[in-house]
């Protein structure tokens, strides 16, 4: 590689550099953007090729087949940071390979930044149109016209009857418009939807409002009130091991062994959190006066977020944020996979057991450093794998620049929360037996009690989903979804009444309740076997 690496720099501080006469960085951006849409969609290095990798179209047997996976993202599992990494890698790739963008670099949107949880979004995402070379073009970086159609060829039964195909022609959406079109209720649902938001310049307030509100709504954490995803950005840096940091998987299932007041939160928590918030779910903290029910935006779900530009810079915080995590604990060089965590495998012990050729590979396969991350290749044509990706400077040769969470770079020497810790603590509540298969698309998981007597909101655990969740062995062996809850102490550090818990599912179609006030919960035991979720606390 070469010794000076290239720099993944904030998306804020190029947009700055344009609006102050140093255009140079953004104008190739978007130049490179605008070429890897205008290839052929055929081409491999075209954004419609490079984009469906995520999910959609589903391809080979994985078009019809439920045994196989829909589309490569890796969710779930150990490989859900390095597989991320190597994809960005592939779009930056492909992005040097138009003509006057050799240098490109792929920008993070800084999402943990006092300017995006004040403003949201940064403008070169949003704004309609952009001068490059003297001409007014739409802007790339905004949204994506399909190029062809998307056809989902997976099975449906009537109990399930989901269809998730997208028209050629069709432009990606986010909060507040819909872009559910797969069937013709749908498609009748979602143009009565959008109708009511005709002003290009409102939705992208409405964006904007509905991401702030995300990323400063707070909850209060060992008696202080912090900012929810900021706080779970934080302590995800605090993960002890590459195993933990890096899924939901394997955090949920330590998380209900770990002792009394430790909590794990892995990386791909907060990820989730954001792809819903700019894919159409309000904010549950905010209350109801914000909400704008029948959003059904492109990163709410996982079949066509990738065909988002705004996806690649998501993900480019996400990796950066993986990087912060690996100086903080010293694992620039090298981390070790856990091969007994259930994030470690695919198969679950389900009723029925997934057969071979899921993603390609053995279903009851242990994932290590050396799994392939299928479908990205190094330049000598071999399959990349974690351990080609640990050190981004040295085998990938770039470095990010100046970010908001630099700060937490230093080699941990104590628990970020420490001083927060030592308050005193309440009971855990665990929501747990949430079936994915039986909920269309991403989900909302939020947790109220009553607090001093008030009734008071605990958070939120967001799922990223899909919207056939039955038609990708992946999904199907991570149906179930859980979240905890740190339950407050009342003023007086007496106990809160946990017959006061309330939980709520903000599902696309509904919103599933559960009151604790009828007695279902009770010393850590639920209940009625036909229940959508259990409740325990411990």
């Amino acid at each position: 590689m070469s010794s000076a690496p290239r720099v993944r720099r904030s998306l804020s501080d190029i947009q700055h550099d344009y609006d102050h006469g140093k255009k140079d960085e953004l104008e190739a951006l978007i130049r490179a953007w605008k070429g890897i849409k205008d290839l052929p969609a055929n081409d491999p290095n075209s954004f419609f090729a490079i984009g469906g990798l995520h999910g959609e179209p589903f391809r080979g047997q994985g078009k019809t087949d439920p045994n196989w996976w829909g589309g490569y993202c890796q969710h779930g599992t150990v490989l859900f940071p390095s597989w991320h990494r190597a994809y960005l890698w592939r779009l930056e790739e492909a992005l040097r390979s138009i003509p006057k963008c050799e240098n490109v670099t792929l920008p993070f949107w800084d999402e943990c930044s006092d300017e995006s949880r004040e403003n949201g979004i940064p403008s070169a995402l949003t704004q309609e149109y952009f001068v490059i070379d003297g001409q007014k073009i739409e802007n790339p970086l905004r949204s994506f016209v399909f190029p062809q159609t998307i056809t989902d060829e997976l099975p449906v039964t009537p109990d399930n009857p989901i269809i998730y195909s997208k028209p050629e022609g069709y432009e990606t959406v986010r909060y507040p418009l819909s872009g559910l079109v797969g069937t013709e209720a749908d498609r009748k649902a979602t143009e009565a939807h959008n109708a009511q938001f005709q002003d290009t310049a409102k939705n992208i307030t409405y964006l904007n409002e509905n991401v702030s509100t995300w990323l400063s709504g707070k909850i209060k954490i060992g008696g202080k009130w912090r900012g929810e995803v900021f706080s779970r950005f934080e302590s995800c840096l605090d993960a002890p091991n590459y195993t933990l940091f890096s899924n939901t998987t394997s955090t949920g299932e330590k998380n209900k062994t770990a002792p009394a007041g430790t909590h794990y939160v892995p990386l791909e928590e907060p990820h989730n959190f954001m792809h819903l918030a700019v894919g159409g779910f309000d904010y549950p903290g905010a209350g109801d006066s914000s909400a704008i029910p029948g959003a059904n935006g492109d990163m709410g779900e996982n079949e066509t977020a990738g065909l988002d530009p705004i996806f690649f810079f998501h993900h480019c915080f996400i990796d950066y944020v993986f990087w912060i995590w690996q100086r903080r604990q010293g694992t620039t060089d090298e981390f070790s996979i856990d091969p007994n965590d259930p994030g470690a495998s695919y198969y679950k012990p389900y009723k029925i057991q997934p057969p071979a050729g899921a993603a390609g590979l053995d279903p009851n396969a242990i994932l290590s450093l050396d799994t392939s991350l299928d479908p990205f290749v190094k330049a000598d044509g071999k399959p990349f794998t974690t351990r080609d990706c640990i050190n981004i400077e040295k085998q990938l040769g770039y470095v990010y620049g100046t970010g908001s969470l630099d700060a937490y770079a230093q080699p941990a020497k104590q628990l970020l929360f420490k001083a927060d810790a030592a308050q005193p603590s309440g009971k855990t509540l665990r929501v747990s037996r949430i079936n994915r298969a039986k909920i269309r698309g991403s989900f909302l998981i939020s947790a109220y009690a009553k607090v001093d007597g008030k009734r008071e909101y605990l958070g939120t655990r967001a799922i990223l989903s899909r919207w056939h969740v039955e038609g990708c062995m992946n999904c199907q062996t991570h149906l179930e979804a859980t979240a905890t809850f740190k339950l407050p102490l009342n003023a007086d550090d007496s106990a809160i009444d946990e017959g006061s818990i309330e939980v709520e599912i903000q599902t696309r179609d509904t919103v599933l309740k559960r009151p604790n006030a009828a007695g279902l919960l009770s010393a850590g035991k639920l209940d009625t076997a036909d229940a959508p979720f259990k409740l325990e606390t411990y």
